[in-house]
């Protein structure tokens, strides 16, 4: 069972007075408290430090955990030159990179993304699939690749991470075609569902699309992106947690649960409910702690490290 926790990248998780340096403290003390992972987010419009920025920079100060993005979007880079920064990522960490993917979705936090990358949004998940493909192909040394979306011939030696073909490479995302994809094409799932039950259902909708695709379903990692909050009185809990989501999204906690993973409570009731996912199949939590500064940030990554030991298969 691995635990992670996310990296509070952004600004609007930042106090007037925090010092983003801190960043990399915050790292080294999660890894001593037993957090397996450590992760980031990506965005353009949203005001934060750039993923690929923030992991080179993690690579050499951390030693054991897991260094991903939860969830990475590609299109906002160009392809090549993203496999050079993830290969050299993988080997200054010594191969302890796990991407995952996302290709956005409608609204403010999505398409207007791929407006100011001047990339089209149709066909964003093919998009998505194929540069992975090539970002593979580019790790175990092909020089040539022709796909719908991008041809290259004579493609110089690129550089190769220190996995033998290259990291692993989660999806984000629970519509059909989302678990279909993974199952066929991925190494690991990150979603984020509200209810336990939907998590047990995609994970089993993977496992039959990844058998149909002749792989093995124990190989694709199941994950879980979770927003955490913890406190003696549940009230706080709760209000702290609303105030994160204005903050981050502009919309109430009330709307917030409809749509993502959100724990909030005291110590033992958020045991309960992650346990729940625990039972609903997930392997990896990635635990997103609703904080507006970084000395909070600290203190319930230390609450939340105190649970590690409850929160087994």
């Amino acid at each position: 069972m691995d635990i992670g926790v996310l990296l509070p990248t952004g600004t609007a998780q930042w106090a007037k007075d925090d010092d983003p340096r801190e960043l990399i403290t915050l790292a080294r003390a999660a890894e001593h408290l037993g957090f397996t992972s450590l992760f980031v987010n990506d965005s353009l419009i949203s005001p934060r430090i750039e993923a690929l920025t923030m992991l080179a920079a993690l690579a050499p100060a951390t030693e054991t955990a897991t260094l991903g993005t939860g969830a990475l979007l590609p299109f906002l880079r160009r392809p090549v030159q993203a496999a050079q920064s993830l290969a050299s990522i993988d080997l200054l960490s010594g191969g302890r990179l796990t991407l995952a993917v996302g290709a956005g979705y409608p609204g403010r936090f999505g398409r207007p993304f791929y407006d100011l990358s001047e990339v089209p949004w149709a066909r964003r998940f093919a998009r998505l699939d194929e540069t992975v493909a090539l970002w593979r192909a580019l790790w175990q040394g092909a020089d040539s690749f022709h796909g719908e979306f991008h041809h290259f011939t004579d493609i110089p030696p690129a550089l190769r991470p220190y996995r033998p073909g290259g990291p692993p490479i989660w999806l984000g995302g629970a519509t059909p075609t989302a678990l279909t994809r993974t199952g066929r094409l991925y190494d690991g799932w990150l979603p984020y569902p509200p209810d336990p039950a939907d998590y047990t259902t995609g994970l089993h909708d993977i496992h039959q699309a990844a058998t149909a695709a002749d792989r093995t379903p124990d190989a694709i990692t199941p994950a879980l992106f979770v927003t955490v909050r913890i406190d003696e009185n549940p009230e706080h809990a709760h209000r702290a947690t609303d105030d994160y989501a204005r903050a981050t999204y502009g919309m109430p906690l009330a709307e917030l649960e409809k749509i993502q993973a959100v724990v909030t409570g005291t110590a033992e009731q958020v045991t309960e409910r992650l346990n729940q996912y625990v039972t609903a199949g997930a392997r990896h939590l990635v635990t997103r702690l609703a904080t507006l500064d970084l000395p909070a940030h600290r203190d319930q990554m230390e609450r939340t490290a105190a649970l590690i030991p409850d929160l087994q298969p």
